[in-house]
């Protein structure tokens, strides 16, 4: 569905031959023409719903349970800046282990990609509050890692083994997490679904020019 409502230009190849005054024109799609969702529609959560996307799930089964058609995973695109859907939506384990096997190879499972911190009490307060040494989840190298660690506890300074606040993030383990991240979507509710789609076929309709043929068809000279 989502090709047949992107409009057509006629575009014209020339010179087809001497004396260089005829056109041909082909008829292409209007990839060029853009449809932007507003960036504020994110900020009502009236507005849509959060789906988690499952391994036997794909976009086109997804819009048939919540719009009762497969045809409409383009607005789940759309809605969600898929720019490559092939790419911005989770895959299977299966899948996501060949995927890491044939980019790190043997390191696919031991090695290391990065480390990550824990969280680090520094044993004071402000105002009430614990002030931490270290905070959880910051991404750190193997310098980090190695060197010792210190902090100050209030009375003294403390001093241990960088390898006791941050650990080792194996490469499929950084695979997966990035694979899991990309599991969140955001549903259109049917409310607002069938104005988006409203407006998508309005927006891709052309406005009355010089060049205008139809409100699905106008040509431009290249």
């Amino acid at each position: 569905m989502y090709f047949s409502l992107i409009p057509d230009i006629k575009y014209d190849i020339k010179p087809i031959s001497y004396p260089f005054t005829e056109s041909d024109y082909v008829t292409a799609k209007n990839f060029f023409r853009r449809f932007k969702v507003n960036k504020d529609l994110f900020d009502y959560s009236t507005y849509y719903t959060k789906y988690t996307i499952t391994d036997s799930d794909r976009l086109d089964t997804i819009s048939n349970d919540f719009y009762g058609d497969t045809s409409y995973d383009w607005v789940i695109v759309l809605t969600n800046n898929l720019v490559n859907p092939l790419f911005s939506t989770p895959v299977s384990t299966t899948v996501l282990q060949k995927y890491t096997e044939d980019k790190y190879g043997d390191e696919a499972y031991s090695g290391t990609h990065h480390y990550v911190t824990f969280e680090v009490p520094s044993g004071q307060t402000i105002d009430g509050i614990a002030v931490n040494a270290l905070e959880e989840g910051i991404v750190v190298d193997k310098t980090f890692y190695d060197a010792p660690f210190e902090y100050w506890n209030g009375s003294q300074l403390i001093t241990i083994p960088g390898n006791t606040v941050c650990r080792e993030v194996s490469n499929y383990e950084y695979e997966n997490d990035e694979n899991e991240k990309k599991r969140e979507i955001f549903m259109l509710r049917p409310a607002y679904f069938t104005r988006f789609v409203e407006e998508f076929k309005s927006a891709n309709k052309y406005a009355e020019s010089s060049d205008f043929i139809t409100e699905k068809l106008k040509k431009v000279a290249v």
